[in-house]
């Protein structure tokens, strides 16, 4: 086997293992009591501490590798650069994906937010030169079908939803932003550096927002803190990282595709946590995806 064969083969597992570990985020957001962009701040906070800890540890195994003769390169420059883009990008898809919620039917944010695999592709194709063969494009299209039809079954076309729906297609796109600059300034820095300087810059991002933004701010009592420290230990510190480590051996197309199992795992967690119904267009839903990430898996490694 190859080496980018290889490659291809631990980061899509991790990349997968993220998707369903940020599938929970949905769930935690549910049974918080603070405002939409709060939560978004305390996910990323809350996850700093822990990711201060993992970066001092990668640090001292850097320094440790420098003195038995292993070259080391850290630019401090692009550590810099890269947190604050990846950290925008982030603090935007969060933001407009709460207030998307807000505005429109849960089922018709979820739907256009995943489009994200679309703009991913579109702007590899446009900006980065990347060409994408017939099977690539089936296994999409396979995959965005299964999404469609696993959401948008309570999905519905009213005006008034229409603000609510524009910020859903715009969380795609910022969620596409994050996901490309994320791929691309992974191979600059490990996985922690990036983790902890795009959640410290995402979380000064949101600060002001959401202390301006009506309603809670601070969650009341111990219950409160609990799904906000499920939001940042598991939907980001576990989610986030296995998907940033994915996208240092696999393209952010072939990524963002495979993120499209977000919606199963919401699905299933809904279904055993809050008793919502699981009809036959979950389960056909749910296949679709799976062959669509099965098909666009395989055009990517040959």
């Amino acid at each position: 086997m190859n080496a980018p064969s290889s490659a291809h083969s631990r980061g899509f597992p991790a990349v997968i293992g993220g998707a369903v570990a940020i599938g929970t985020a949905a769930i935690f957001m549910r049974l918080t009591d603070v405002n939409p962009t709060a939560a978004a701040f305390w996910r990323v906070t809350l996850a700093l501490p822990l990711l201060y800890f993992w970066l001092k540890l990668d640090s001292a195994g850097e320094n440790k590798r420098k003195q038995n003769g292993v070259a080391v390169k850290t630019d401090k420059r692009a550590l810099v650069i890269g947190a604050l883009i990846v950290g925008f990008w982030f603090s935007a898809d969060l933001f407009l994906w709460h207030w998307s919620v807000a505005k429109t039917t849960v089922a018709n944010a979820t739907l256009l937010a995943n489009m994200a695999a679309v703009f991913t592709a579109l702007a590899g194709f446009l900006f980065f030169g990347q060409r994408f063969g017939r099977m690539f494009l089936s296994g999409l299209i396979l995959a965005l079908a299964g999404a469609a039809v696993l959401v948008g079954q309570t999905a519905s076309i009213n005006p008034d939803f229409l603000v609510g729906d524009v910020l859903g297609l715009l969380t795609a796109v910022a969620y596409a932003g994050y996901i490309i600059f994320a791929a691309r300034y992974r191979g600059l820095m490990t996985t922690p550096q990036l983790m902890f300087g795009s959640a410290f810059t995402t979380a000064i991002f949101l600060l002001p927002v959401a202390l301006f933004e009506s309603g809670n701010f601070w969650p009341s009592g111990l219950a409160g803190w609990l799904p906000l420290l499920g939001l940042a230990w598991i939907a980001h510190i576990v989610g986030q990282s296995l998907i940033i480590y994915g996208l240092a051996h696999v393209s952010a197309a072939m990524g963002s595709i495979s993120l499209l199992i977000q919606p199963v795992f919401s699905a299933l967690l809904a279904w055993w946590i809050f008793d919502e119904a699981l009809g036959t267009a979950h389960l056909v839903g749910a296949l679709l995806i799976f062959a669509g990430i099965s098909v666009a898996r395989k055009a990517g490694r040959k």
